[in-house]
C-alpha cells in the first residue's frame, strides 16, 4: 500500500448521479474519487443499499484507484473514476 494515498472513511451516495464519492489525499492533496452504481450492482450484485455494497468491498475499490492514481489517470477535472469495463 503507498502511504502517500490514503482514503478517509467519508464516502456518500449521490443520488442524482447515482454515484458514491469519497475523498483521497495524495501526498496531503485532497482529490476525489467516484464509482458508479452500475459499477457496484455489476461486480457485486443488487442490493437496496448501495453504500453498503461499497464500504463492504471497500479495501478492493480502493487498490483499484491507487492503481489508477498511480498512473495519473484523472479525468480533465481532477476526478478519478473507476471504468466500468474492468
Amino acid at each position: 500500500m503507498n502511504q502517500q494515498i490514503q482514503f478517509p472513511d467519508r464516502e456518500e451516495w449521490d443520488e442524482s448521479t447515482g454515484e458514491i464519492r469519497f475523498p483521497v489525499l495524495i501526498g496531503g492533496m485532497l482529490a476525489e474519487c467516484v464509482v458508479s452504481q452500475t459499477l457496484i450492482s455489476q461486480r457485486y450484485g443488487t442490493q437496496e443499499n448501495v453504500l453498503s455494497l461499497f464500504q463492504y468491498n471497500r479495501w478492493d475499490i480502493e487498490e483499484e484507484f491507487e492503481a489508477l492514481i498511480e498512473q495519473g489517470s484523472d479525468n480533465e477535472c481532477g476526478i478519478y473514476v473507476l471504468p466500468a469495463n474492468k
